[in-house]
């Protein structure tokens, strides 16, 4: 999984989605942004339907005028907060949803307010340079008083995924994307000229 610069475009028939399921069963309704064939194998650039969202939880410094943010991933955590999570968006008309590989929601997302944006500069493998990302506040809340913010990436999060044998679709395990990287952004960049 990665983020990119696609544009996402609305209005996008049925024919051109796909479920993605991850081995609890949950599903992903994605729409597919791009479709290559390489060496016999169709490849999918996916972008999920409804926007992805990530928990932060809040760790303020006594010390210093200064907060650490916490990405919640696990699904204990997760669990714990999610009814509280769900109901602060619902007071937005959105629906905060288990889905697949990530949590996501329904609704209309506001507008930007560049004041509520978060930069998290988030490691991808190790030996790397941190890539900063921008994050969208969309609700906050406290659980235990713990404070939490709920946030949606400023950039699509996009989906690399395969066919099997089977016609079914996988997600492309991190080495699988390694390896295939350079043709499919050549492809890609073909495709887009």
């Amino acid at each position: 999984m990665f983020s990119s610069e696609f544009p996402h475009e609305n209005g996008q028939s049925d024919t051109n989605n796909v479920t993605l399921t991850d081995e609890a069963g949950r599903s992903l309704s994605c729409y597919i942004e791009h479709s290559l064939e390489v060496e016999g194998t169709e490849y999918l650039l996916l972008l999920p339907v409804d926007s992805p969202v990530e928990i932060v939880a809040w760790d303020e410094e006594e010390e210093e005028d200064f907060a650490d943010a916490t990405l919640i991933q696990g699904e204990e955590e997760i669990d714990v907060i999610f009814s509280d999570a769900q109901a602060v968006l619902a007071e937005q008309n959105l629906t905060l949803k288990r889905t697949a590989f990530t949590l996501t929601v329904a609704g209309e997302i506001p507008p930007v307010d560049e004041e509520e944006i978060l930069t998290i500069e988030i490691e991808e493998e190790e030996d790397t340079e941190l890539e900063p990302e921008q994050f969208q506040l969309l609700a906050s809340f406290y659980h235990e008083e713990q404070e939490y913010g709920i946030y949606t990436p400023l950039d699509p999060l996009l989906f690399f995924a395969q066919r099997n044998q089977a016609g079914q679709l996988e997600l492309l395990s991190p080495e699988q994307f390694e390896k295939v990287q350079p043709l499919l952004e050549e492809l890609l960049f073909d495709e887009l000229e």
